[in-house]
């Protein structure tokens, strides 16, 4: 299963309910452990998306800008 932010957030969300309806304090706190640990998974996923989607606009632009100029060295040869 891909790691993704929604599906972290969902674990986690899981887990805090889990910890919510806990009866005993070590389960609660197990869940409360596994919650806080989705929850970083879920940023550390939103920051990578975020990252590859900055790298993927970048490497885009810079292909964009490429053409440009080999279409205007193409009319300046012409």
């Amino acid at each position: 299963m891909a790691d993704t932010y929604e599906a972290c957030c969902e674990r986690a969300d899981a887990a805090a309910l889990a910890a919510k309806n806990a009866k005993l304090d070590n389960v609660r706190d197990r869940e409360l452990r596994a919650e806080k640990t989705w929850r970083g998974l879920a940023e550390k996923a939103r920051s990578v998306a975020e990252q590859r989607e900055k790298v993927e606009r970048e490497k885009r632009e810079q292909r964009l800008a490429e053409a440009s100029a080999n279409d205007a060295e193409a009319s300046d040869a012409a």
